[in-house]
């Protein structure tokens, strides 16, 4: 690929925006326009937060590839659409890949084929020269025979790619926060389920004419080689519409199952931290079960259901004046189905206070043995099994009731109905055959519904639980105006807040009122007060995990509305206090580096390195046989309550904001380690607030 032709099929750089928004409108991802072009020209270096920005307006996400310049290639291949940066100031659009070739959206909205060889060599063009002489030289010194030097240099050249990491596409993709109908559509549901209903309608339908067939030939009492033919080739032709519907069912479970997580992972994620400070634990354990229980049973019996209503539909068409008693039968059905409803909601809300109420006594188990008395341990437990007992009997008699009587009871009220029809010689053989195999298959069906709505109950149940967590990815982040330029020089006053006010409850006591500050880069300002005085309530203002009921917050000059939430946090970083605050189960590296960016380049890690030693943690890393990559948290290397503080510390520190806020996080420290650590954190700190107890 030449320069006049990168030219001609690649955006520039200033026109990223039109890109987004070009490609998302003809992949069908979002038309909402984000474009703002005076920001394009002036935005520099920073393509990732143009890009993102812009796509969450639009109404998509962008996620980047992470990959290496050997196996670039391959990962094209699947990634789609996309745009791909080329050098500093060239952007493909690719629309599609089929066959090692992409499909570039060019500048004027055409088209073109374009095969991936040629993309992966110009990405990997400034690599290869770089490192292609060097190679040569030790080659040549070798002494290797020029037949072989080729080979060689491609084998030396793929280990070299492979240490050079590739982080310039963004893979676009359908928002997990979509209203329900777009996420149904991006999730493929509608055209899977209208495959899925078109096939076992055709399937059922084979299957009746070929029971017509066979009930007409044996109520003749003649054997027809033509009509046993039609009926061998009818069974024959259900076979692929059977393979057909399964292979169906599989896709469709997959793809919103798979949608189905990740929405409810982004629900959680835009939880306030208000909403999930009032559940306990156990709540939360219990809502994690739940949301397993959606996704199994609302797909298993949901599929299953639905394709029973296409067999009963089928058996009233065919059972002609009878399908009235199916009619009424599925009336007696609904009624059955509805008494198990309240019943298993009772069941079900018994048996997650049951989980709720054990962890958490599992958690207060220190507190309880030293506050009850040990006679009395079980009282209440005892008193909730034996409900639980109770509550499981009558879901269990209904179910069993739901499952066998109705089931059985229709067939032996068909067949009553058919027994006139039966023993008279007036009816024909063909509509006896065609009535009973109508009874039957309503029986099939009914069959199915009725145990398939155990499943269906179940996950309506647990939908009510965790319902929430699905509607609030919907919620819209704080985008803000639009990615800027930093100010040159950046401006003298990091924060100003006049009269902020705060109350947790509309109708509750002021936690803060009329507050008034200014914070000038390079302060360091110590913040001291009693318990209960709202000093974590203003950090968590200032750091934007709240917003303030009254007053004005500016941040580098621009309020919140204006920055958007992800540029206010990048702004003001904030270690929260100890029970606040987590260390996961993960590398410490990625406890360090989370607040910054993941994967983290090797300077990333160095850094990391260098800012726990200096914090007094260097004893640590030692220990460590993992070092910066070893797993800690509960499922790892176990840290003291002064390690995770000074984490926390670091964790705030190496996001580079233009001010650290640390809530009591130096209270855990004794005096040689807080003077280790407090130093470490002058030095590095832009612009620093310690809140503490006087």
């Amino acid at each position: 690929m030449g320069p006049e032709l990168l030219a001609q099929i690649a955006w520039p750089a200033s026109r990223v925006p039109e890109a987004l928004l070009a490609l998302c409108e003809r992949t069908g991802l979002g038309t909402r326009t984000a474009i703002d072009h005076q920001t394009a020209d002036r935005v520099s270096g920073n393509v990732d937060e143009v890009i993102q920005w812009h796509t969450e307006a639009i109404g998509c996400e962008a996620d980047v590839l992470h990959s290496n310049l050997r196996d670039i290639k391959s990962e094209l291949c699947r990634a789609y659409p996309a745009i791909l940066q080329i050098g500093d100031n060239y952007f493909l659009a690719i629309t599609d890949v089929r066959k090692q070739s992409a499909y570039v959206l060019l500048p004027d909205l055409s088209e073109k084929k374009v095969a991936l060889a040629e993309i992966t060599r110009e990405i990997r063009r400034p690599h290869v020269s770089a490192l292609e002489g060097p190679l040569k030289r030790v080659l040549e010194e070798t002494g290797i025979c020029l037949s072989r030097r080729a080979k060689a240099i491609e084998l030396l050249l793929s280990e070299q790619l492979a240490l050079i990491r590739f982080s310039y596409c963004w893979v676009l993709k359908p928002a997990a926060g979509e209203p329900a109908a777009q996420w149904l559509a991006h999730a493929d549901a509608y055209r899977l389920g209208a495959g899925l209903l078109g096939a076992h309608t055709l399937q059922y339908c084979l299957w009746l004419a070929s029971w017509a067939i066979l009930g007409t030939l044996s109520f003749q009492g003649r054997l027809d080689s033509g009509w046993l033919l039609a009926w061998a080739l009818l069974l024959v032709t259900l076979v692929p519409f059977r393979v057909l519907t399964t292979w169906l069912q599989g896709l469709l479970a997959i793809s919103i199952g798979g949608a189905l997580k990740r929405r409810l992972l982004l629900g959680a994620l835009r939880l306030q931290p208000d909403e999930m400070r009032h559940q306990g634990i156990g709540s939360y354990l219990g809502q994690v079960l739940e949301a397993e229980a959606v996704e199994t049973l609302a797909l298993s019996g949901g599929i299953g259901g639905l394709l029973a209503l296409i067999e009963v539909a089928v058996s009233a068409f065919v059972l002609g004046k009878l399908s009235l008693l199916l009619l009424a039968w599925c009336a007696l059905t609904i009624f059955v189905c509805a008494r198990f409803v309240f019943r298993y909601q009772d069941w079900t809300t018994g048996r997650m206070l049951m989980t709720q109420d054990l962890v958490e006594r599992m958690v207060g188990h220190r507190t309880r043995l030293a506050q009850e008395a040990r006679e009395r341990w079980h009282e209440e437990e005892d008193e909730a099994l034996a409900n639980y007992i109770h509550l499981s009997t009558r879901v269990d008699a209904t179910g069993a009731w739901l499952v066998t009587a109705i089931t059985r009871g229709w067939l032996l009220a068909g067949l009553a109905c058919l027994a006139p029809a039966i023993v008279s010689t007036k009816s024909s053989a063909t509509s006896v055959a065609v009535l009973l195999g109508g009874v039957l298959l309503a029986q099939t069906g009914l069959k199915r519904i009725t145990t398939s709505f155990l499943d269906i109950c179940g996950a309506w149940i647990s939908w009510k639980r965790i319902g929430f967590l699905f509607q609030a990815a919907e919620r819209k982040p704080l985008l803000g105006s639009g990615p800027t330029i930093e100010s040159h020089p950046p401006p003298e006053r990091v924060l100003e807040a006049e009269r902020l006010a705060f109350r947790y409850q509309k109708e509750g006591r002021a936690a803060l009122q009329n507050v008034t500050l200014t914070i000038r880069r390079g302060d360091r300002i110590l913040l001291e007060g009693p318990s209960g005085g709202g000093k974590t309530t203003l950090a968590s203002l200032l750091s934007g995990v709240r917003e303030p009921n009254a007053g004005l917050l500016l941040v580098n000059g621009l309020d919140r509305h204006t920055l958007g939430n992800t540029r206010w946090r990048k702004a003001i970083a904030a270690a929260p206090q100890f029970h606040e605050n987590h260390i996961l189960t993960e590398t410490l590296a990625f406890n360090l580096l989370m607040g910054r960016r993941w994967p983290p380049l090797q300077p990333d890690m160095q850094e990391a390195e260098e800012l726990c030693r200096e914090l007094g943690l260097g004893d640590l890393l030692d220990r460590m046989p993992g070092g910066m990559l070893q797993m800690v948290g509960e499922g790892g290397w176990q840290l003291s309550h002064g390690e995770r503080s000074r984490v926390y510390i670091a964790r705030a520190l190496l996001q580079e904001s233009d001010l650290i806020i640390l809530d009591e996080s130096f209270a855990a420290l004794d005096p040689e380690n807080l003077q280790t650590a407090l130093q470490c954190t002058l030095e590095r700190a832009k612009t620093l607030m310690v809140i503490a107890h006087p």
